[in-house]
């Protein structure tokens, strides 16, 4: 019983996600009060039907208190979380009480960011959004929501099954060697050939990196590159992991048990028909008597295959599972195999790894922050669960960074004029006027291309003829609108340079050319070929608690986390019943894994409230978490009180939004720096060369009295150790 919901203040519907199970409770509600033989309402307007009030609700009470209600609880035990991001209203509900409301916030929050990364400063329009959630043509709006929705079922699957979305931070692989040896390539030859290369259309690549299904194992950022920050990094994840989702059956296999369990041990090979009994079938029957061993192995494979399809399209049917007793293929009823074929040509096709997608993430240069900046990512599979993505720039991508300064520019403005404060807005008329002449020079530059400038151009002279003439109100409230305005025409350029038209002058396609990608993806599985077996297997044990127990005892799992680069350490945690780790099967891991969830949500309120360590106790066990400061030496700082967020605030996290950012600019004026004497000097220090007779071995020597140049190991006949202690008391006693 599951739903989210993005709807405008007039009780639009611009977006909607539900489970199978609030969808049915949705189509019984309202389908009971048709009348026999009249048709079913669409499902959109039943569910714009159910929300209508609660939005209408919402606007009245921000016209009215300038505030709203963020959640409530119905009398079926449903929880309601809303939350308002300029004019849409986004309603997360939950009704099997498996999400509280700090989950649908959170929910909440990732999808905003995930509409941040698909469009940009297109978010920071209301009118624009609405247009790029809605599409007029059907088909398209269609497609975008389930585009979306997918998103959001990979997110949550994500949420609910790996640590590092758990704790939101990146796992990399640990291999020091193929890691190294992964970058240094990366840089050498992949990322090289490609700037290099006249087919790479104007575009210049930024950052690449390999997955292995959502755990990091090499990652090159180019010299003249922004650092790509956690956040957005764990956006991205989410995203190939929708385009090439991880086989969970084949992931939670055992390595030792793959060979035995790719396929059942009972095989079924359906007979020929009797009309087909012909000398060909009987040259077949030999030939297959022949290399019956080599077919066996490929009918292994497509009976996995067909096995695996089959249990995603009709779990209920029995003749699905392995180990039922019946065999693997088996001849069902022509009308259901029918349903079943319809269905799989119904499905969407598979991604064209060719068709870059366009994703807007910060950047940061020497001039400032630049967030929702435009790039390309192209998505290529090396092999199933294991991906390269490169994050190209470009050409006209320094348009966005003209129009995000002028949006905060007059996002400032119409922040000052909304206070009351005219006269600070006036005294920095010099800023203004530096304004004005930067937005006149973009103006008339935009007017050589192919953008439509008209509406800007226009709305940008009056905004003059108000401001800065002598007639005109100048700087005061009644310009308020018009800062709106110009904001929403800016969104309006930056959503035809970027969004609406994805092609270059001239009608290029702005992108890698087709075959630079191939050769791109095929040097990579040259490289890899070798360890494609090896990183699948790494992937579900990146390391284990066998080489901590001896020095812990006690210690059942932990999880560290490096804030400062968005990186996590933690073993491997198998929660399936074929896999077998440290922490047996099934139901044991199941019940760690339930404990490990449970403390990061607990901690993650007492954070919220100021505490920045947690000590509880569940029976036999005991949970710790510690949250602690250091410098660039490594010293621990102590910290006096960390902030306390209001209820309403952003959950704590890294992918929708950083807190531990926030926390590290706000805890810089309340950390307490000790002495210089009391923190250990780790720097190496530089020694003096003397010259003349203090540069003799003697001199050295006869300084260092108390430090005898000998080694610190000593070797001592320990079995005489008693008498040497006896001559050594007769000595002291005769003294």
């Amino acid at each position: 019983m599951k739903c989210l919901l993005i709807a405008s203040e007039s009780a639009e519907v611009l977006f909607y996600w539900t489970d199978p199970e609030f969808e049915l409770n949705i189509q019984e509600q309202y389908g009971a009060s048709q009348e026999e033989g009249e048709k079913p309402p669409a499902f959109e307007d039943s569910i714009n039907t159910l929300f209508a009030p609660i939005i209408i609700s919402c606007s009245t009470m921000v016209d009215r208190l300038g505030d709203s209600y963020t959640s409530f609880c119905t009398e079926n035990n449903h929880t309601y979380v809303l939350h308002q991001f300029e004019e849409c209203l986004y309603i997360a509900v939950n009704g099997d009480r498996e999400e509280g409301e700090e989950d649908l916030k959170r929910k909440i929050y990732v999808m905003k960011k995930m509409l941040e990364v698909l469009f940009g400063m297109v978010t920071l329009s209301s009118t624009l959004i609405r247009k790029e959630l809605r599409p007029q043509d059907t088909e398209q709006r269609t497609n975008l929501w389930k585009y979306l929705q997918n998103l959001l079922e990979t997110y949550s699957r994500l949420q609910e099954q790996d640590q590092s979305f758990l704790v939101e931070a990146v796992e990399r692989l640990i291999h020091p060697t193929l890691c190294e040896q992964c970058i240094e390539f990366l840089e050498r030859r992949l990322v090289q050939q490609i700037n290099s290369s006249v087919e790479r259309a104007g575009e210049e690549v930024l950052h690449a990196f390999i997955l292995v299904h959502t755990k990091l194992l090499a990652f090159y950022s180019s010299r003249n590159a922004s650092t790509l920050t956690s956040s957005d990094l764990l956006a991205l994840i989410v995203m190939v992991q929708n385009m090439y989702p991880s086989n969970i059956d084949l992931e939670d296999t055992a390595p030792e048990d793959v060979e035995n369990t790719s396929a059942p041990d009972i095989f079924y090979t359906p007979e020929p028909s009797p009309t087909n009994r012909d000398s060909g079938t009987d040259r077949d029957s030999v030939n297959s008597g022949r290399h019956e061993e080599s077919r066996h192995e490929e009918s292994r494979h497509e009976e996995s295959r067909h096995e695996e399809s089959c249990h995603e399209e009709s779990c209920h049917e029995e003749s699905c599972h392995v180990g039922s007793g019946t065999p693997v293929f088996q001849f069902l009823d022509p009308d259901i195999q029918m349903a079943e074929d319809s269905l799989q040509t119904l499905e969407a096709p598979p991604p064209d790894p060719s068709n870059p997608s366009r994703v807007f993430l910060e950047v940061t240069l020497k001039e400032g922050c630049y967030p929702m900046m435009p790039h390309s990512m192209y998505c290529l599979p090396l092999w199933p669960g294991i991906t390269l993505v490169l994050l190209t720039k470009i050409p006209n991508s320094n348009l966005a960074m003209s129009v995000y300064v002028f949006l905060e520019a007059f996002a400032k403005l119409e922040k000052r004029l909304s206070e009351g404060l005219e006269g600070s807005a006036a005294r920095g008329q010099t800023s203004i006027q530096d304004l004005r002449n930067k937005l006149d020079k973009f103006i008339r530059a935009l007017g050589t291309s192919d953008i439509q400038t008209s509406q800007l151009q226009s709305v940008w002279t009056e905004f003059k003829s108000r401001a800065f003439t002598r007639g005109g109100p100048g700087f005061s409230k009644d310009l308020v609108p018009w800062c709106r305005t110009m904001k929403s025409q800016l969104c309006g350029v930056y959503r035809q340079c970027f969004i609406t038209e994805n092609t270059v002058v001239g009608g290029n396609p702005q992108r890698l050319s087709p075959s630079l990608q191939d050769r791109a993806l095929t040097m990579v599985q040259e490289k890899l070929m070798d360890w494609k077996d090896f990183l699948l297997v790494k992937s579900k044990r990146n390391i284990t608690m066998v080489s901590y127990l001896e020095e812990f005892p006690g210690l059942i799992h932990f999880i560290y986390v490096d804030r400062t680069a968005g990186q996590m350490i933690a073993p491997s945690l198998n929660i399936t019943d074929r896999a077998t780790s440290e922490l047996g099967k099934g139901p044991l891991a199941h019940f760690i894994k339930g404990k490990v969830w449970g403390l990061v949500n607990t901690s993650r309120i007492y954070l919220q409230k100021g505490y920045s360590t947690v000590t509880l106790r569940d029976g036999d066990y005991f949970f710790c978490y510690f949250l602690w400061f250091e410098n660039e030496t490594g010293y621990k700082l102590e910290v006096k009180d960390l902030p306390i967020l209001p209820n309403d605030s952003a959950p704590i996290g890294m992918l929708a939004w950083d807190y531990y950012r926030m926390l590290e600019s706000e805890v810089k004026d309340i950390l307490l720096i000790p002495d210089q004497a009391q923190i250990p000097d780790t720097r190496k220090r530089k020694r003096r060369h003397y010259r003349g007779w203090h540069a003799g071995y003697l001199t050295r020597l006869h300084r260092r009295v108390d430090k005898p140049p000998l080694p610190s190991v000593l070797l001592a006949n320990m079995q005489s150790l008693e008498n040497k202690l006896d001559v050594l008391r007769l000595r002291l006693l005769s003294t």
